[in-house]
C-alpha cells in the first residue's frame, strides 16, 4: 500500500501528461483498476486539491498520494469465522455456506466472507487460483444463496477442476422453494446478459439483439419435489454457470425463487447474524456438485427457515 507518497513533476518535463498514465507508469506495483478507486476516493491530490484522473500534469506540479493499493495487498486476510466443512481431501475442501455471506472479498481488506475463514484454515489456498481474493475457490454462490462451495487447495487441482466446469462437465445441483405451482419436470435455455437498466442484475434475452452485446448461453433443468400453499420445491441442475442463472431463468417462467425480490418475489426474507447484522436472503441452496469421478453433496434435503 502506498500512503502518503508526495511526487514534484519534472519541470523539464515537455508537455502535460495525464495524471493516470504518470502514476501507472511510475508505480508498475498497482494497477489502472486501483489508481481509478483512489482517484474516486480523492486519495490523490494535485497542488492539495483532489483531482479527476484525467487530469494534465504541469511541468512543477506536487502529486500527494494519500492512500493507493498495489498489487500485492490484493490477498485474502485470514481470520477464523463461520466455517462448516462437508468434506475435506488433500485436494479439495467443501464447505456449507450459510445464507447472506459472501463467498470471497470483493476488495482489499474486506473481511468476513467464507474465503476469509477458509484461508485461516488452510493457508495454502491464497496460493491458488487465477485471483487472489478468491483463494482457489471453484466456482461461487451469491450472498443470498446457501449450500455447497468447493475450493482446491493445489494449482494442478484447480486447473484440472476448473477445464471440467469450461467443458461443462460438473453437473451441479441446487434446491429452490420457488412461488406458484410447478406441475411438470422441465428445462429453461437460452441466452442470458446483463440487464440495461438496472445494475446488478440479469436478463435472459430473446430475439436479434445489438451487436456487440456480450450473450452468456445458459441451461437450468428442474423437477418438483414437494408442495405447499401456494409453492413448489424444486430440484434444479445446472451445467453451465452464468451469473444469476437459476434466480433468473426461474423468474422468467412465472416462479420466482422465493425472498429474490431482486427477480420477482412478493416478500423479502431477513435473518440476523451472530453480531446482531440483518442479511437478506432467498430460498436457494447448493446441495450438491457431481465431478467425473466423485461427487459432494449435502447431508440432507434444506432446512429453509
Amino acid at each position: 500500500m502506498l500512503r502518503d507518497v508526495s511526487i514534484v513533476v519534472d519541470s523539464n518535463t515537455a508537455e502535460a501528461i495525464r495524471i493516470d498514465k504518470f502514476l501507472n507508469d511510475r508505480f508498475p506495483s498497482t494497477t489502472r483498476s486501483f489508481l481509478a478507486d483512489a482517484f474516486a476516493a480523492k486519495q490523490i491530490l494535485v497542488n492539495g486539491r483532489p483531482v479527476k484522473k484525467s487530469e494534465k500534469l504541469l511541468p512543477g506540479a506536487t502529486i500527494l498520494i494519500k492512500e493507493l493499493v498495489e498489487q500485492s495487498d490484493r490477498y485474502v486476510v485470514p481470520i477464523e469465522g463461520e466455517l462448516k466443512i462437508v468434506y475435506e481431501s488433500s485436494k479439495i475442501v467443501a464447505c456449507n455456506k450459510p445464507a447472506g455471506m459472501d463467498c470471497h472479498p470483493i476488495s482489499v481488506g474486506e473481511v468476513g466472507t467464507l474465503a476469509n475463514a477458509l484461508v485461516a484454515r488452510c493457508p495454502e489456498l491464497s496460493e491458488v487460483g487465477d485471483d487472489p481474493l478468491m483463494a482457489g475457490l471453484l466456482h461461487r454462490i451469491d450472498a443470498g444463496t446457501s449450500g455447497l462451495v468447493v475450493a482446491a487447495k493445489d494449482s494442478a487441482t484447480y486447473e484440472a477442476i476448473r477445464k471440467l466446469f469450461a467443458e461443462r462437465k460438473v453437473k451441479k445441483t441446487y434446491h429452490a422453494w420457488v412461488h406458484g405451482r410447478v406441475a411438470t419436470a422441465g428445462g429453461i435455455s437460452g441466452n442470458m446478459a446483463h440487464h440495461n437498466s438496472f445494475r446488478g442484475r440479469m436478463r435472459c434475452v430473446f430475439g436479434p439483439q445489438p451487436n456487440g452485446e456480450r450473450l452468456m448461453w445458459a441451461e437450468t433443468f428442474y423437477k418438483p419435489v414437494e408442495y405447499r400453499q401456494g409453492e413448489t420445491l424444486l430440484e434444479v441442475t445446472i451445467y453451465t454457470g452464468v451469473t444469476h442463472q437459476i434466480r433468473c431463468q426461474l423468474a422468467s417462467i412465472g416462479h420466482p425463487i422465493v425472498g429474490d425480490t431482486l427477480y420477482g418475489s412478493p416478500r423479502t426474507l431477513r435473518t440476523t447474524k451472530h453480531d446482531g447484522s440483518t442479511v437478506e436472503y432467498f430460498l436457494l441452496q447448493s446441495t450438491a456438485m457431481a465431478l467425473p469421478e466423485q461427487t459432494i453433496s449435502l447431508n440432507s434435503l434444506p432446512d429453509f427457515k
